[in-house]
């Protein structure tokens, strides 16, 4: 039995929408359904099985379409499967864990998501928007720091709990 994933981001610059991308390709691989979509298209979670979020982090907030997507479908949320992410460090602190921001950490426990995973994030010069980030994106915070084993072993985990917790098809055989 195909369980019916949604993969769920809110970007700034790309790289947590590549994020959430590659966590759908590793579910897709051990056989979920996956939709990967922008927060701000998704316009119910009703027909999702399970929902994976995620947003980028700066100066420890959330995106806000992200935190109004967690407000908007709380009670539809709290009746699934709910795992969060959040890309953003860069630079020296690349591997620094990232809080939830208060009001994130109480949806999230409202509607009983697992704790979120930090994924390191990237600034390039290209992509960054803003006067603060195009002046960081030319320092020692400059590139990709994304850890791609990081984030499909991150997904193979999601894909073998929510495996763990389908009910099993009876052998007919």
């Amino acid at each position: 039995m195909s369980t019916k994933v949604l993969v769920a981001y809110a970007t700034k610059m790309g790289a947590t929408a590549g994020i959430a991308e590659a966590i759908g390709t590793e579910l897709r691989a051990h056989g979920h359904q996956v939709d990967v979509l922008d927060v701000t298209s998704v316009p119910t979670v009703a027909p999702y099985d399970v929902v994976v979020l995620g947003s980028a982090i700066y100066i420890r907030r959330w995106r806000r379409e992200a935190v109004q997507f967690l407000r908007r479908n709380r009670d539809e949320l709290s009746e699934r499967q709910v795992w969060l992410f959040h890309s953003g460090p860069v630079g020296p602190d690349k591997h620094q864990a990232q809080e939830l921001p208060p009001v994130v950490r109480r949806l999230a426990r409202q509607i009983g998501a697992t704790p979120p995973m930090t994924f390191a994030g990237r600034l390039e010069p290209a992509t960054a928007k803003g006067f603060l980030a195009g002046r960081l994106a030319t320092g020692n915070l400059a590139g990709d720091f994304r850890d791609w084993d990081k984030i499909r072993t991150w997904s193979a985990d999601v894909s073998a709990a929510i495996s763990a917790t389908q009910p099993s098809t009876p052998d007919w055989s």
